[in-house]
């Protein structure tokens, strides 16, 4: 059963086409890596599964029902979008990661929250952190952690993984793997061969096109 499928999906922003007729699907529980050469559209065409962006042609479907039939924050909350360069607020990383309580208006759970610190090799204390003392590998495993508090049914992964240092790098591949490994479906964009090795297949954009379509790389 696709979980997520597109259908001639199309991006061309005043006039300037930044992807072209992509159709392809993606199963639940897959693992798909989007390759590419730089500026050939593969972070646009996440966003857009994101609905961060709107297609200017094409349709987008979640579960066999068109994108825009959910409202915004159920869809968002199913399909949950990883950005590039981690997206913190507030003070401190404890201010992070009670946000998706929050908006659930469900209490706290510390216990939820030091269990999934500690798989990315953090400490209890690294909560009242303050979000400018930590490194950039740090900002992305807070940034994971509170995308995966409350488990989506698919997760967009931008690059998270790009400037990482190797130790931060095979943290935050770990925590995927496990994260697939509970059923979650994973789109990743990436240029890392590791990250591309560690998906079931693998497609590729080109240009705004899809070059071929999904391919094993088992």
């Amino acid at each position: 059963m696709s979980i997520i499928e597109l259908e001639q999906v199309g991006f061309c922003p005043q006039q300037t086409t930044i992807l072209r007729d992509i159709t392809f699907s993606v199963e639940k529980g897959d693992y798909v890596a989007i390759s590419g050469p730089s500026g050939g559209g593969k972070s646009t065409l996440l966003k857009l599964i994101a609905t961060l962006l709107t297609p200017s042609s094409g349709k987008i479907y979640f579960e066999d029902k068109i994108q825009g039939e959910y409202p915004i924050t159920e869809y968002r909350r199913q399909v949950s979008y990883c950005f590039q360069q981690p997206q913190l607020f507030g003070e401190t990383v404890a201010d992070n990661l009670r946000f998706p309580f929050e908006i659930r208006q469900q209490e706290f759970d510390r216990e939820q929250v030091y269990r999934l610190l500690k798989q990315v090799d953090l400490s209890k204390q690294f909560l009242d952190k303050s979000i400018l003392e930590i490194s950039g590998g740090e900002r992305q495993r807070v940034a994971l952690i509170r995308n995966l508090l409350f488990l989506p049914k698919v997760l967009l992964l931008d690059e998270v993984t790009v400037g990482l240092d190797e130790e931060s790098k095979q943290i935050v591949q770990q925590l995927i793997r496990a994260v697939h490994q509970e059923g979650v479906t994973i789109l990743q964009v990436s240029h890392d061969e590791e990250d591309l090795q560690q998906a079931k297949r693998e497609i590729k954009i080109e240009g705004g096109r899809l070059v071929h379509g999904p391919i094993s790389s088992q």
